[in-house]
């Protein structure tokens, strides 16, 4: 079996894919153009939608415009982040600078859940003591945020979502795009019913899409900065797997981490039985992990299993031997005695 410790062997191989960069299907300059359309497009009806909420009086559209900001704001790191995690690595970097893009999903995460935080605030105050909501106003503007968030949307689905930053930013305008649609009953119930609380329990319902999209973030980002193995992978799974190749006779020190979203890597000491194939294994390894995990950056340190020494000891020298030495084997029944051949 695997044995999952924290010591890093000190030689290593790398695979084919070993210091290769992530690649992607979309390229880098169309993910930053899709990213910057659907930058423009919220920024200009986030203004938009707090100078009405504020004549409207609805906490509403403010807190909607709240996590528009904070989508906003994903997007520009994204775009930051993508600019520092294309430079090479070099320096002290080995890496490169691929977890700018971590740093600020982490950044995205805590700053929803601070503004969620506020918002839960003033939508319980506004419940006990509510204001007179122009309804009318609410709900034109809610309609008019469901069709930029949907515009917006589209954009985002076509960069690269393998990506934490891309794909965060994208279900946060998912999630303003339901809180739209609250938002926008919340606005017909006040026009047709007058029943102003109605805009703070919409409020209430966008605070819970953004706790849940900040925790989501968190979480995911927090997984890479603890060097957790990825969601998709139980580490003790992939040592059987390992273990369970021929040849391999024992697998220790394995550890799977996460550079950065989407591309993962990995390092073992795999012990090979007497007479095998330590570079055919090694190979083999390499694809299997390849294939089957998508791992293409891998430190694999391969030896052959030691052959084990029998010490044949004369009974004098017995006592001579220390008491605590394992390192020698043993007949369980006493030394081995040669006869001599009897002459007929």
């Amino acid at each position: 079996m695997s044995d999952h410790g924290h010591e890093h062997s000190p030689g290593h191989q790398h695979g084919e894919g070993g210091h290769a960069g992530h690649s992607h299907g979309v390229s880098a300059d169309s993910d930053r153009r899709w990213l910057a359309i659907a930058l423009a497009l919220i920024t200009g009806f986030m203004a938009i939608e707090v100078v009405i909420g504020v004549i409207a009086q609805s906490l509403a559209l403010i807190s909607d415009a709240a996590h528009m900001l904070t989508d906003a704001v994903s997007i520009v790191l994204a775009l930051i982040a993508m600019r520092l995690a294309a430079r090479p690595a070099r320096g002290v970097y080995t890496y490169g600078l691929k977890r700018a893009e971590i740093l600020s999903a982490q950044a995205n995460g805590l700053t929803l859940l601070l503004l969620g935080a506020w918002l839960a605030y003033e939508a319980v105050h506004r419940l006990i003591d509510p204001p007179e909501v122009e309804g009318g106003l609410m709900l034109a503007t809610a309609l008019a945020g469901i069709v930029v968030n949907v515009a917006a949307a589209w954009c985002i689905s076509k960069a690269n979502r393998s990506s934490l930053n891309v794909e965060g930013a994208y279900q946060h305008i998912l999630n303003d795009l339901f809180a739209f649609i609250g938002t926008a009953v919340a606005g017909l119930v006040v026009v047709l019913t007058g029943f102003a609380r109605a805009d703070g329990i919409a409020t209430l319902v966008v605070v819970a899409l953004m706790f849940k999209a900040g925790y989501g973030l968190m979480r995911e980002s927090g997984r890479i900065f603890l060097e957790a193995a990825p969601a998709n992978i139980d580490p003790d799974v992939l040592g059987d797997k390992l273990v369970a190749q021929p040849a391999v006779v024992e697998v220790h020190d394995l550890h799977v981490w996460q550079i950065t979203s989407g591309q993962a890597a990995l390092s073992a000491h795999i012990l090979v039985e007497s007479g095998g194939d330590c570079h055919a294994v090694r190979r083999d390894l390499e694809e299997l992990l390849r294939h089957d995990y998508g791992i293409t950056h891998t430190t694999l340190q391969v030896d052959h299993t030691p052959d084990l020494v029998l010490q044949l000891t004369a009974p004098a020298d017995r006592d001579l031997l220390p008491t605590d030495d394992t390192s020698h084997c043993e007949e369980p029944h006493g030394p081995i005695h040669r006869e001599e051949p009897h002459e007929h």
